[in-house]
């Protein structure tokens, strides 16, 4: 994986031409119009590969759109952040989107960065299977599995930052053991904090805030689960 700040310095091809050059117009389909987001722009296409049988790619485009911390007062790209997050989720044994390439560069005094991930291939997000399935459950397995995953995340004090059904996506794989996979996306707002407390409360409220056609039921067979595997990962 390309170091997320080598862009600004980039080795020129023909022309002139660099590698961010070339993902930055790559033609492709708005999925994500750009819109007007910290104090620039921000946006994501969809890339089809040449090769049908290799999955296609979201590019995500940036432009003067940062966000400002103890380490980066004057401002640096929220992709690099979210880059960060995907390794460290990484590590966590938390799937997330395959990173293809990521980058940035000072243009103009304007910073512009990319994010090139592959899609997932046979998952499908929480809010639209309920919409999908008319407020189905999507079964215990997924829910459990769920619930494991963002107890990991928020015990090695990381947090999702914009924790909607739109953003956790699900697969299953039926057989004589049902398979249930969990991916996590949109982590440009996750960081580190220093309390465990402080992540899991800001991620749980938002996923209730915004669970749209998850029933009650559904929500509270969670938050059990849920609890049970903060306990298990503590100890107690």
């Amino acid at each position: 994986m390309p170091d997320p700040i080598r862009a600004s310095a980039c080795q020129r091809g023909l022309h002139g031409t660099t590698e961010f050059d070339r993902w930055w117009h790559s033609p492709g389909q708005w999925v994500e119009p750009a819109n007007q987001r910290r104090g620039g722009e921000s946006g994501v296409r969809l890339l089809r590969q040449r090769d049908p049988m290799r999955p296609p790619l979201y590019c995500k485009r940036q432009t003067g759109h940062i966000y400002r911390s103890l380490l980066h007062p004057f401002g640096c790209p929220t992709i690099l952040r979210e880059q960060q997050a995907y390794r460290a989720l990484s590590c966590l044994g938390i799937m997330t989107p395959k990173i293809v390439y990521c980058a940035a560069r000072q243009q103009h005094g304007r910073w512009q960065a990319l994010l090139v991930t592959e899609a997932l291939q046979g998952f499908v997000s929480l809010e639209q299977w309920y919409i999908g399935h008319n407020g189905a459950t999507p079964g215990e397995a997924v829910l459990r599995q769920l619930a494991v995953t963002l107890a990991r995340l928020h015990q090695a004090r990381w947090q999702h930052g914009c924790c909607y059904p739109k953003h956790i996506f699900i697969s299953t794989h039926s057989g004589e053991a049902r398979r249930v996979e969990i991916a996590l996306l949109d982590l440009e707002k996750s960081r580190r904090r220093w309390r465990i407390e402080s992540a899991s409360r800001h991620d749980l409220r938002q996923l209730e805030r915004h669970r749209g056609e998850m029933p009650k039921s559904d929500l509270l067979f969670f938050h059990e689960i849920y609890r049970r595997a903060r306990e298990d990962l503590t100890g107690i």
